[in-house]
């Protein structure tokens, strides 16, 4: 019975692959000058990364918070793919400002600026230096645990391992998308047969223990206290979180797929295919009868022998080396996307050259060496290094989720019309990851020095980097001063000026007065707004909020035209309070400016639309 069930499981699964197979532009097509990677390929190089934490996270979660890890392990699915619709819609923020790729690096610092870009940088990369260096060393001891080695031996194959996937990545992305496609064939058809194998083999004893779970699940979270059931929940989704590592790859190489709407299908099937393998595969292991205490470093390849036997067992235990090795790929791709973006940034183009196969060499070069010089130091020892991993990659997760809130806090939704999502799920998502990084920095002290330490290094190098070379001095020095407007001004002969705060991205001005002024206040981050005449004035508003800029402006008006008559006016706000919430608190501060300059006239109107005949 169970042999002709997965024989027709195989059967159907490789006649799918084949008409998968079949399909023209499966992986990369060309487009516009150069390849571009599809939604496949993408999701293919992080759905790499993320399956290595099959073979490691159910264990540890048991180890820390017991039988409950099988529900927390799936709740914690749940909750992490649907996180990644904030990234889908990050995505389509970055490419309405014709910005792609850079994930947290780049949106922070649209949103945030340099200081906060920095620390999500050093925390993004702490995670990749981890991912490659801890994976290379898991993937030789893995592959050598049936065999008696050297530890030299084994650091010397984990540094060939880091320089074959740099080889890999110069040859090109297209060639790294196949080779990659075809180990997640390899991965499908092991995870089919290992997952079919164990809902074949499940028995009473093994449904029990999963009841048992879901039953101390619910008493951990019935203490009696909400305090303390938030604290256990807390701990408990922390202790589970690293084993849906990885999502964050997805948003970082959105430079390499032509629009934000492949982000979206990447995510979409991650959610259909890890998102379910890794909670099923965990719920199978954790209620089988095995001796955690003893197999916590196998417990996936333990299951699997017990299943089908020691070649099943084998086999898995290669697929775990190959994941692994195709976890260090996912590193050398999304790092050398973020550092790509970095060197465009601050003008360091010398090391964002491609080859003729559009691949970053230099960058995947130093990574090769500074990976090897990792895994020299640290010598394979995961535990050095370890307690970092959590902490960026939750840092990373802050960042992105307090930045989208800011920026949906400031901009709204009119910008971005094709996909939003709930700002208020999106802040209580904010708030169980600032929970969790807390949790993990109490817990993990020697791995919070480490990664302060890190960030520090990493955030004092880049500020004084931007100090020299960032591409807000460029849009700063397009400012006006406020003596332009003064002196343009001074030119009416009217004994009447009026001053008009305007948005950026408005529409022209066609009348010109000397007697007018039109006022932009713009983010030196984003491009300077275009002069649309004479009269329209254009300030970057840096280190102080809007209305403090406006207040200071305001202030030499009323010194320098002290003996004219000043008419300061502001459009109708039209955005609801609920979609764009600033500007309530906006309009709430323009009513304190009569007080401030009782001399000056204030007005809010709306000129209403040009009048249209009725035909």
């Amino acid at each position: 019975m169970k042999t002709a069930v997965l024989v027709i499981i195989n059967l159907a699964l490789i006649g799918t692959v084949v008409a998968i197979l079949r399909k023209a532009d499966l992986l990369t097509y060309y487009r516009n000058g150069r390849f571009w990677l599809t939604w496949l390929a993408v999701a293919i190089i992080t759905l790499m990364d993320e399956l290595t934490s099959v073979f490691y996270a159910p264990a540890e979660a048991h180890r820390f918070i017991g039988p409950s890890a099988i529900f927390f392990i799936a709740f914690t699915a749940v909750f992490i793919h649907y996180m990644t619709t904030r990234l889908v819609e990050i995505a389509e923020i970055l490419e309405y400002h014709g910005v792609f790729g850079g994930g947290v690096y780049s949106f922070s610092y649209l949103v945030l600026g340099p200081v906060v870009s920095f620390v999500a940088v050093a925390s993004i990369m702490v995670d990749y230096i981890l991912t490659a260096c801890i994976s290379a060393v898991s993937a030789i001891e893995n592959a050598t645990s049936f065999f008696s080695l050297s530890h030299h031996f084994k650091m010397m194959a984990a540094m060939g391992i880091v320089w074959a996937i740099a080889g890999l990545n110069i040859l090109g992305i297209r060639d790294n998308a196949r080779f990659t496609f075809s180990i997640f064939i390899l991965a499908a058809l092991v995870f089919v047969n290992l997952i079919a194998s164990g809902i074949l083999g499940l028995d009473e004893a093994s449904i029990g223990r999963l009841k048992l779970a879901m039953v101390d699940a619910s008493n951990r979270m019935s203490t009696g206290s909400w305090f303390s059931n938030y604290g256990i929940f807390i701990a408990s989704v922390a202790s589970c979180v690293l084993a849906y590592s990885g999502v964050e790859s997805v948003l970082q190489t959105a430079g390499l797929v032509r629009t934000w709407r492949e982000i979206g299908k990447a995510y979409i099937f991650l959610a259909l295919t890890v998102g379910i393998v890794t909670p099923v595969v965990a719920a199978l292991a954790l209620s089988a009868d095995i001796d955690f205490a003893k197999h916590e470093g196998d417990l996936i390849t333990h299951y699997a022998t017990m299943l089908n036997g020691v070649p099943f067992g084998i086999a898995v235990a290669v697929l775990a080396s190959l994941t692994l090795i195709m976890a260090v790929n996912t590193a050398f791709v999304a790092s050398s996307e973020l550092l790509e973006r970095v060197a465009e940034r601050y003008n360091f183009h010398w090391l964002s050259v491609t080859n003729r196969n559009q691949s970053l060499y230099r960058i995947h070069l130093m990574n090769a060496v500074f990976f090897s010089l990792i895994i020299l130091i640290t010598q394979g020892s995961q535990m050095i290094l370890a307690d970092m991993y959590a902490l960026g990659l939750i840092a990373s997760f802050c960042i992105n989720m307090a930045s989208l809130i800011i920026y949906r806090y400031f901009m709204g939704t009119k910008e971005i019309i094709h996909f939003n999502t709930s700002r208020l799920v999106t802040l209580v998502i904010f708030l169980i990851f600032v929970s969790c990084f807390l949790f993990l920095a109490w817990m993990k002290p020697h791995g919070t020095e480490l990664w302060a330490t890190i960030t520090g290094i990493v955030l004092v190098a880049g500020l004084l980097v931007a100090k020299k070379r960032g591409p807000e001095i460029k849009e700063i020095a397009q400012s006006d001063s406020d003596m332009d407007l003064i002196l343009h001004l001074a030119e009416s002969l009217e004994e009447e000026v009026h001053i008009f705060f305007r948005r950026p991205r408005e529409e022209a001005l066609k009348v010109i007065k000397h007697s007018e002024a039109y006022v932009t206040f713009y983010n030196p981050r984003q491009k300077a707004p275009v002069r649309l005449a004479p009269n329209h004035f254009r300030f970057a508003a840096q280190r102080r909020s809007v209305y403090q800029h406006m207040v200071g402006l305001l202030k030499v008006v009323e010194y320098e035209l002290s003996h004219r008559k000043v008419n300061v006016h502001f459009g109708w706000p039209l955005s609801s309070w609920l979609d764009r919430f600033s500007i309530g608190v906006m309009v709430f501060n323009l009513m304190r400016l009569p007080r401030q300059f009782p001399n000056f006239k204030f007005e809010i109107s709306y000129p209403g639309r040009p009048y249209q005949p009725s035909k």
